[in-house]
């Protein structure tokens, strides 16, 4: 048995919903060390408390890019916890959200304004507006009534997602921090993976026929 088949055979015994309280502790957590000011790294709370969910809903994302890579080139199967991760990197991005709107500007007309005005919320804004399609569809119903093909097509949302979400990241820190480009490149990379380069080589020189 290969290292892949026995990791395989542990990851079949672990159920997914365990990701779901994960992520659900590790969000309150955050908050409580926020509510409690039980850290010194953050000057700021409540700016601490959108950095630190968001970030953490970011590097989700990049885990669920990271899925097909991982089976294709390890043989490791994650698929059977992409859904989980996916529904809460979605409620981790409105967790984010709505720290920002409730804590930090606070009134509605202010929330209007800064999506309106501010390039980079802007782009946030978009990525969690692709999210929401893609959790309120995350349910075997949801499969059946739009059909597999037509539910795997929706879920490509996820690629424009979590590049804004890289992007807004980058346009929040201002200037060329490392960071947030590393997490940029990485979903970059990530996306470059799960190209058919070859399909895609046959399929060049027909179109410059046509």
């Amino acid at each position: 048995m290969t290292l892949a088949q026995s990791i395989n055979g542990w990851l079949r015994r672990v159920p997914a919903w365990t990701l779901y309280v994960v992520f659900a502790l590790w969000g309150g957590w955050y908050f409580y060390l926020a509510l409690t000011r039980s850290t010194g790294i953050w000057t700021n709370q409540v700016q601490g408390l959108e950095h630190v969910v968001g970030l953490l809903a970011l590097k989700i994302l990049i885990a669920i890019l990271a899925i097909t890579p991982i089976r294709t080139y390890t043989g490791i199967n994650l698929v059977k916890f992409r859904r989980a991760l996916g529904v809460s990197a979605f409620f981790l991005v409105l967790y984010h959200f709505l720290v920002w709107w409730f804590l930090d500007v606070q009134t509605l007309g202010r929330v209007v304004a800064d999506i309106i005005k501010r390039p980079y919320i802007t782009i946030g804004m978009g990525a969690l507006v692709l999210l929401l399609p893609l959790a309120v569809t995350s349910n075997n119903l949801s499969i059946r009534k739009l059909g597999p093909l037509a539910w795997r097509r929706l879920h490509w949302l996820t690629y424009p997602a979590v590049l804004l979400a890289a992007v807004h990241f980058v346009w929040l820190r201002k200037g060329w921090q490392l960071e947030p480009l590393t997490y940029l490149a990485i979903i970059v990379a990530l996306l470059l993976l799960r190209v058919k380069w070859r399909r895609l080589a046959l399929a060049l020189p027909g179109l410059s026929r046509g």
